[in-house]
């Protein structure tokens, strides 16, 4: 379950949906056997009306495998992140801290194992990061490589129960040390400046 404090929690599943579209390199948790187990991995979004799960795969030697048929999992997605010095508040008694967006998206895991169901994930994830590739995948690639290569991985669909968005962007500020904030954010690195894009869409130190 992710710590939401009400100043950090977003409700819009669309933003979330954003972020995970814009970040796909998630980190897949279960719990095998009373221990915590994780994968890194792509995940794709797809939505079927008020729907929405995950689909992705995992080498078929992982044994994550085992906590991936009818198991609950959840997805983490991360968001940029930056330090926010104490130095850009107004009042001295202060503590550095760090923002972030993070979205979790929590369910029931279906595997795939049917060489079909695990072509249609390839062709899924290959569409979203490589379409360039597609057609040397469909044209060029002989029929036994390619059963190869699925041999070798498991698919799974993550059906989304829950979904959860924290975006702490320092809306638990005064509007001046907000307005500080922003500014060292846009002159920050690149991560730095996605969090002060994502408080100028949100309003998070606008002007009075």
């Amino acid at each position: 379950m992710l710590y939401e404090p009400r100043h950090f929690k977003v409700d819009d599943r669309a933003l979330a949906i954003e972020i995970m579209l814009a970040h796909p390199f998630a980190t897949l948790a279960s719990v095998i056997d009373g221990e915590p187990v994780f994968t890194h991995l792509p995940l794709h979004v797809v939505q079927d009306g008020e729907r929405l799960h995950l689909v992705g795969h995992i080498a078929r030697a992982n044994g994550h495998g085992a906590a991936l048929d009818g198991g609950s999992a959840t997805a983490i997605f991360h968001g940029g992140n930056a330090f926010v010095s104490p130095s850009l508040y107004a009042v001295r008694e202060a503590v550095p801290t760090w923002n972030y967006i993070a979205v979790h998206v929590t369910g029931r895991v279906e595997r795939m194992d049917s060489s079909g169901a695990k072509e249609g994930v390839l062709k899924t994830l290959i569409d979203r990061h490589d379409p360039a590739y597609r057609a040397q995948w469909d044209e060029e690639l002989s029929e036994d490589y390619k059963e190869r290569q699925k041999g070798a991985i498991v698919g799974l669909r993550l059906h989304a129960e829950r979904v959860q968005a924290k975006f702490k962007l320092s809306q638990n500020r005064p509007a001046d040390d907000q307005r500080r904030v922003r500014a060292a954010m846009a002159a920050g690195d690149a991560s730095a400046q996605a969090l002060g894009a994502w408080m100028r869409r949100l309003h998070v130190g606008d002007a009075p």
